[in-house]
């Protein structure tokens, strides 16, 4: 009986969790000093920029809690737009990406998933979940 209760507060707590990845700032950092191209990373930031679209994409640009500049390119084909202005703190959630520069940005802030977007991801703001 004690086994069951200590399974099912362990549960709870997941779901009170919302299982979702926290952020980890430092990791952030990590990845981009070692160009870890394509890596998973969940980070807190402030929006720099007020979202253009361009496409079927969302861009703006935000700076990390580490310091680093990054464009976030928030595919609205699959996701909705987040209503955001410049100031706003964020969390994001997706895929690192290193162009020519070099530029880091972010991509798969969706959760529907692709061959080139294999974890689901999502960007929160003002509480809610973009995804």
């Amino acid at each position: 009986m004690r086994r069951f209760a200590a399974l099912a507060a362990v549960a709870l707590v997941l779901a009170a969790c919302g299982g979702r990845e926290t952020p980890d700032d430092q990791a952030l950092h990590r990845d981009i000093q070692s160009s870890s191209n394509g890596a998973e990373v969940t980070f807190d930031a402030t929006v720099l920029s007020n979202p253009a679209q361009s496409g079927d994409h969302e861009r703006f640009e935000v700076r990390a809690a580490t310091g680093e500049m990054l464009e976030v390119d928030h595919n609205t084909s699959l996701a909705q737009p987040v209503p955001l202005h410049a100031g706003d703190a964020v969390v994001i959630h997706g895929r690192l990406y290193i162009d020519p520069g070099p530029t880091y940005g972010v991509h798969c802030t969706h959760a529907q998933t692709s061959s080139g977007c294999p974890d689901p991801g999502w960007i929160e703001y003002n509480n809610n979940y973009y995804e």
